[in-house]
């Protein structure tokens, strides 16, 4: 991710997730929502350089399991 792009990429996602870790984030969205952080997002990065990955996950689905300490604790997933 370019630097100066970083700040707003992390902006936005803080609006919809929680961060978990470093470029890191997790949330249980709407598939509105989704629709809308996407658009953001498209809306900032360089499709040349930059990267965003989405793993969807469908309910039901098991517990996650943490190894070590859990930073920044919702356990839903996007």
């Amino acid at each position: 991710m370019g630097v100066e792009r970083l700040p707003r990429v992390l902006r936005i996602s803080r609006m919809y997730m929680t961060r978990v870790q470093n470029s890191v984030f997790e949330g249980e969205l709407s598939g509105a929502d989704l629709m809308r952080l996407r658009g953001a997002l498209e809306n900032v990065i360089d499709k040349e350089r930059d990267s965003v990955i989405f793993y969807l996950f469908r309910a039901p689905y098991e517990d996650k399991v943490v190894l070590g300490s859990a930073k920044g604790e919702p356990s839903q997933f996007l």
